[in-house]
């Protein structure tokens, strides 16, 4: 871990340096995940066979890459009481949450008397990442595909990449289907997004993407906006915990561990902290708690990488370094967390008191876990099932109220120099 003072001389700048880095914006993935991208609108299905074949290890056929039916049925045999409990139990609290988040469809009348509103449509096919390589995400698939389902989403579109054997992680296979999906495509990584997007002999394009990835998704749903609506830019897994000198020290290290473990080596996380007490005891914890851990190596890489130990002055500084960083998940382990909550306006998720560790987000409360990284939450916000709904507006005149409404057009019309407009309306009462 690397650890960084108030009292240090050069905390100003190395500050400023740690906020300035960006998970989603690397020069050399960027052209990477562009080659990619050219390759399969280039050729299609034999584009992502030879990148499935190089970045997965799994030779398969262009048939192969769709999850038969039988897939489906053998992953469904193989689910045991247990997976079936824990699905069916995070599936309820993700789609409660999410339909009391649907928009709904309104109309009211205006100043001249007319009908207008919005109408809310969920879209007819979109696309859905889940996932996989050192682990197979399959929460990610309730914590988007569910959301698909209560917008009303006719086509659920999912990828995710194989094994060297050709297979899906016959859990996430069932979770999937059990979410709602009505396609399954053995297909990851930036090509994933690639087809999705321009569409391939076996995929056909869909008009909105959804879901998390490593660096390479998350540049390539950068490069095809345009060509594809996309949800927002969730990246390699992020958390920061603000604690003062009331909270667990064994409790941080734990949560700051978890979220390193994904694999990338590009995951992020930090403590915030006033008290150099908790910032010691953390470090110790960090040190005690790794050795146990299955996946040590892959945590002990992302926390040299990107692991910070901060002690800052007070707590209006850390809350406006939680504001600078923009966190994927923050945790609020300190006595005013109401306060908190009012202050942090760029995290993707809150999880408040020592009791609330960013996991029960990860799997079962009831928000997606898809949440905005790199700093991108200053500007979206996490997944929310309305995204997967597409807006209209409604206008409906009378002859009366358009009537009402002439004086104005004819105003605007002659200001913009553009006759025709005034012309379309007065012919209307002539």
């Amino acid at each position: 871990m690397n650890v960084l003072k108030h009292s240090d001389k050069d905390f100003a700048a190395r500050l400023a340096q740690l906020a300035a880095a960006s998970s989603l914006f690397d020069p050399v993935v960027e052209g990477r995940a562009r080659g990619i991208v050219e390759a399969v609108g280039a050729r299609g299905d034999a584009a992502l066979l030879e990148l499935t074949a190089r970045f997965d290890g799994a030779q398969l056929t262009a048939e192969q890459l769709v999850v038969a039916p039988e897939e489906l049925f053998n992953a469904s045999i193989a689910a045991d009481e247990s997976l079936r409990a824990a699905v069916k139990e995070a599936e309820t609290n993700i789609a409660a949450f999410a339909r009391k988040s649907l928009r709904k469809n309104w109309l009211a009348r205006n100043s001249h008397g007319a009908t207008v509103g919005e109408k809310f449509d969920g879209f007819e096919r979109v696309g859905i990442y889940i996932p996989g390589g050192t682990a197979p995400l399959v929460s990610t698939a309730l914590m988007t595909i569910v959301l698909a389902r209560v917008a009303g989403c006719r086509e659920i579109v999912v990828c995710t990449p194989p094994g060297r054997d050709g297979a899906v992680n016959p859990a996430l296979l069932f979770a999937a289907r059990t979410a709602g999906a009505t396609e399954l495509y053995k297909v990851g990584g930036a090509q994933a997004i690639a087809a999705l997007a321009l569409g391939t002999a076996t995929i056909r394009p869909v008009q909105k993407i959804f879901g998390p990835g490593n660096a390479y998704v998350v540049a390539a749903k950068r490069l095809l906006v345009g060509h594809v609506a996309i949800d927002l830019l969730p990246g390699p897994s992020e958390v920061l915990v603000l604690a003062d000198d009331s909270a667990n020290p064994k409790f941080i290290a734990a949560d700051l561990l978890a979220q390193a473990e994904h694999g990338s080596g590009h995951e992020r996380v930090w403590l915030v902290t006033t008290s150099a007490k908790v910032l010691k005891a953390t470090e110790k914890e960090i040190v005690r708690q790794l050795p146990s851990l299955a996946r040590r190596d892959f945590i002990a890489k992302a926390l040299a990488n990107n692991g910070w130990l901060i002690q800052v002055k007070s707590l209006p500084d850390g809350l406006a370094l939680v504001n600078r960083l923009a966190p994927e998940h923050c945790e609020v382990m300190i006595r005013q967390q109401q306060q908190a909550v009012k202050q942090i306006t760029t995290a993707g998720a809150l999880f408040l008191g020592g009791w609330s560790p960013t996991v029960l987000g990860d799997y079962v409360a009831g928000p997606s876990h898809t949440l905005p990284t790199g700093g991108a939450g200053r500007s979206f916000a996490g997944l929310t099932v309305d995204q997967f709904q597409r807006r209209t507006s409604v206008v409906n005149y009378s002859k009366a109220a358009l009537r009402k409404g002439l004086g104005s057009v004819r105003k605007f019309a002659e200001l913009e120099g553009l006759d025709a407009h005034g012309h379309s309306a007065e012919v209307r009462l002539e």
